[in-house]
């Protein structure tokens, strides 16, 4: 009885190691192969600025992106904010970009919107504005 008890408590165990490891691998397919997710979305956002001409022009070639930074330096998280309106989700995220022309950043502002009938988002407006001397903006998308 002893020993059908420490079984017990190992499958027990077992099982919940599964639990918790299936759950970590839909959390991290979710974010990485989501379309709604917001690093897809950001990812998409930044190849529209590097295929540009105008932003390709202001910037240089290498343009490289990236989120706000954290207290550790690193700039890996992409601020975003999701909202409901007229019933249907939207999305909103901002991050920096700058490119091989020295000095030149900016900042990238993206606006996404479900479309019910594909089940995915599409994007509402993509626009940077020049953080640097002379400031000005260059729309990318706007489909409002």
């Amino acid at each position: 009885v002893k020993e059908a008890g420490r079984d017990f408590t190992y499958f027990i165990v077992v099982l919940v190691g599964i639990g918790v490891t299936g759950g970590l691998f839909y959390v991290i397919f979710k974010e990485l192969f989501s379309s709604s997710s917001p690093s897809k979305i950001y990812g998409d956002a930044l190849e529209k600025c590097r295929s540009h001409p105008e932003i390709i022009g202001v910037f240089g070639d290498s343009i490289k992106g990236y989120g706000e930074a954290t207290r550790r330096g690193r700039r890996q998280f992409v601020s975003h904010i999701e909202y409901i309106k007229d019933g249907l989700k939207h999305m909103r995220l901002k991050f920096y970009i700058e490119g091989s022309e020295t000095g030149k950043r900016g900042t990238v502002h993206v606006e996404v919107k479900e479309n019910p009938e594909r089940g995915r988002f599409e994007f509402r407006y993509i626009f940077v504005d020049i953080d640097t001397y002379p400031g000005r903006t260059i729309v990318i998308e706007d489909n409002r």
